[in-house]
């Protein structure tokens, strides 16, 4: 950090602007800069630099300057790099409702949106019924057979019984236009990689709906699978994808989603876990031209029989097996004079719709079935938290394989929005200018995809003024990075959001009717309660400060009930405390809670790391790790968050057989442990190596990886500090 970053607002001058950014008018900065002071308030200061001074052509370095001598001083680790406006808040899907109702929910206790926030947040989980009516009815959602009531406790389920009763289909629901929009209007638009100067593909709400019933009738049924057939996706998430997708939800069967980046094992593992009785391809993966096989890897798992779609138009599939079929001998399966009269299948609301699998890339991972609840619960974060409004565009780099591919699904289209997908690397400066051309106005992403961004520069020129607000989920983000990409935008916030798989959403996020600092979460979802842990494992003062153990109030919509492969209940519950005669429901990372409000992410609080994104058991890195050199007696993998925020840094602690000796040299066996784990998982890498005498155990013998990470955490920050 340059000296001048830490410099108070007041003290910067025209000469230190000049150095951050060469070329420019220091003296017309310097004079918005002194017209700024004006405004009372580091946060009013702030938010008044950000309307009229940080453009996205200003060099960044003067934003980081700018944002750091605003904030210098500040009382708290969590300033606001945004805050919001009551005229937009009123505007917002939560702010609107709060506006005609928020009397009838709250009461007298009622003042306006913002204010008002935190109580309506206590309403959602104090009053279900009402709160999730209100939802249903705003999502438009449509129930085949409504249900007996909205949640009543049930001895089989820590966390109740949700939708008692209830018979709905979550993908018939995508399919139809919400009040107020018409079924001409898009649904999804899309672009390939390398025509970024071609005008974008739309589909509309009719064409998607034709297309997912064209497929399902007879094609699918034509397979002659029983209802309720799991039927795997490997594909990368194109329009085909999403196709077929919803076709499989809406006749009754049930998707299991594998990432395209698995190789034959993952595969292999995956397909014999759900027992899929046919599998959706292609025969490659079109990066930069290049063909990345697919379907290949798909027959080396020794998959069920394959439907494939070629990626290059009507070529002939190679090396097809023998009852597998091309995608035009599928579709020639369709009866077209009965096709757009399919009706979708009646099912409960808890029949399985979708098995998704944890992140994990070795072992047995969690196979996690999603019910056609677990779509409402994604696309009421979205109209919640992202403000997802009828008319938006909303773009999310995913794939169906993990939990944000299916949530893209449905947040947008159960919300009346529109799907952007781009055919090719997000990180890419086709991508964002896919972004521009789309008018995407909620953009989610993961932090490594900002930091590419960020040091390529590849949004330099582009116009994202479309964007509302950002969303990040999968890894813990950089201060410095987030503050980039706000600027991108002029400064529209991030709304952090973490939450799993099993959860179908989130758990902790933010809000746009609430201050949101960087690398911070502002608020616990709507309908959750959260707990922090003190170190003999029971709950905090809910609005007391801390750091801990995460757990989380079981009465959650939208989570797992059940797990294919493991006992849910020892999995989530047991060993877990009580909370007003409810015991608590486990979710494995550890959170702190700040004076100020915000709760920050401080990693896996077990011996799980998250590696790029994808959690892996250190005891795994371990195993290959302690055989690549014969002096190592043992090691320690150890996920470290940099300094300043950002996604863990994977070091190894390393104990010598013989303590007098020493490695000759650390950087080869650093090479050594990175050709070792590329068996793993080609993303990890190990940042660093430490050497030391013997690991810290409990009495038990069990290592403590905590205490290493403490201790290198610490180190870390040290060392920075002296620069």
């Amino acid at each position: 950090m340059a000296a001048t970053a830490h410099k108070p607002l007041g003290a910067i001058t025209a000469d230190d602007l000049a150095a951050a950014a060469p070329g420019s008018d220091a003296t017309v900065l310097h004079a918005a800069l002194r017209r700024a002071l004006d405004s009372h308030g580091p946060a009013a200061v702030w938010g008044e630099l950000c309307r009229s001074v940080l453009r996205p052509s200003v060099p960044f370095a003067v934003h980081r300057m700018l944002y750091y001598g605003c904030f210098a001083g500040f009382p708290s680790p969590t300033p606001p790099a945004w805050t919001p406006d009551p005229e937009e808040a009123a505007l917002t899907n939560v702010g609107r409702v709060l506006e005609a109702r928020g009397r009838e929910f709250i009461g007298d206790a009622y003042k306006d949106p913002i204010t008002s926030f935190s109580d309506f947040h206590k309403f959602s989980n104090e009053n279900p019924e009402a709160y999730w009516k209100m939802v249903f009815e705003e999502m438009g959602v449509e129930f085949c057979v409504e249900p007996s009531c909205i949640w009543r406790d049930n001895d089989a389920y820590p966390g109740g019984k949700w939708l008692p009763g209830a018979q709905l289909n979550a993908a018939a629901n995508c399919l139809t236009a919400k009040p107020g929009r018409s079924s001409d209007d898009p649904a999804i638009v899309w672009r390939d990689e390398g025509k970024d100067s071609e005008p974008l593909n739309f589909m509309s709400v009719e064409e998607l709906r034709k297309k997912v019933c064209s497929l399902v009738a007879n094609a699918l049924d034509a397979l002659d699978l029983p209802k309720g057939s799991a039927i795997a996706i490997d594909m990368p998430m194109n329009v085909d994808a999403v196709v077929i997708y919803l076709a499989i939800v809406l006749a009754g069967y049930v998707v299991v989603s594998i990432a395209d980046s698995f190789a034959a094992p993952a595969i292999a593992m995956r397909l014999k876990i759900s027992e899929a009785k046919a599998i959706f391809t292609q025969d490659y993966i079109l990066r930069d031209d290049k063909e990345l096989p697919l379907y290949s890897r798909v027959v080396e798992a020794n998959g069920p029989m394959a439907i494939v779609i070629p990626v290059r138009g009507s070529l002939p599939i190679k090396g097809l097996r023998g009852d597998d079929l091309s995608w035009q001998d599928f579709l020639g399966r369709v009866d077209h004079t009965k096709a757009e009269n399919y009706t979708a299948v009646e099912q409960p609301a808890y029949a399985f719709t979708n098995i998704l699998f944890s992140s994990g890339t070795t072992g047995e991972p969690k196979a996690i079935p999603w019910t056609h609840i677990t779509p409402l619960k994604a696309a009421a974060d979205g109209w919640c938290h992202m403000d997802i409004r009828k008319g938006d565009v909303v773009a999310w780099p995913t794939n169906l394989g993990w939990m944000m591919g299916p949530w893209l699904v449905y947040a947008s289209l159960l919300n009346g929005a529109s799907m952007a997908l781009y055919n090719g690397s997000p990180n890419s400066s086709g991508f964002a200018k896919f972004v521009q051309d789309a008018k995407v106005t909620m953009l989610g992403l993961v932090p490594s995809i900002v930091r590419t961004w960020k040091n390529t520069d590849c949004t330099a020129g582009l116009d994202w003024s479309t964007i509302r607000c950002f969303s990040s989920s999968g890894e813990a983000s950089s201060v410095d990075d987030y503050l980039w990409l706000m600027g991108r935008a002029c400064y529209k916030p991030v709304i952090e959001y973490c939450g799993g798989t099993e959860i179908g959403g989130g758990f902790v996020t933010g809000s746009l009717l609430q201050p949101q600092a960087l690398s911070a979460f502002s608020t616990p979802a709507m309908g959750c309660n959260l707990f922090i842990l003190d170190s003999s494992g029971n709950p905090l003062p809910q609005d007391s400060a801390g750091i801990g153990e995460l757990a989380l109030d079981p009465i959650l919509f939208g989570s797992s009930t059940t797990l294919l492969n493991a006992d849910h209940q020892e999995v989530y519950f047991s060993g877990m405390p009580e909370w007003h005669g409810r015991v608590l429901r486990r979710h494995g990372d550890e959170f702190e809670r700040t004076f100020d409000g915000y709760y920050k992410a401080h990693g896996r609080a077990d011996d799980t790391m998250n590696l790029g994104g994808i959690k892996v058991s250190s005891i795994e890195i371990e195993r290959i790790c302690n055989r690549v050199n014969d002096a190592i007696l043992e090691t320690a993998a150890i996920g470290v968050p940099p300094v300043g925020g950002g996604p863990e840094q994977l070091t190894i602690a390393v104990v010598l057989k013989d303590q007098s000796s020493q490695v000759e040299d650390l950087n080869q066996l650093k090479l050594a442990f990175n050709a070792a784990l590329k068996k793993l998982n080609p993303l990890f890498k190990v940042s660093s190596i430490v050497v030391v005498p013997a690991l810290p155990r409990t009495a038990s013998n069990k290592v403590m990886r905590r205490v290493l990470r403490k201790e290198f955490s610490q180190a870390a920050q040290a060392k920075h500090s002296k620069i």
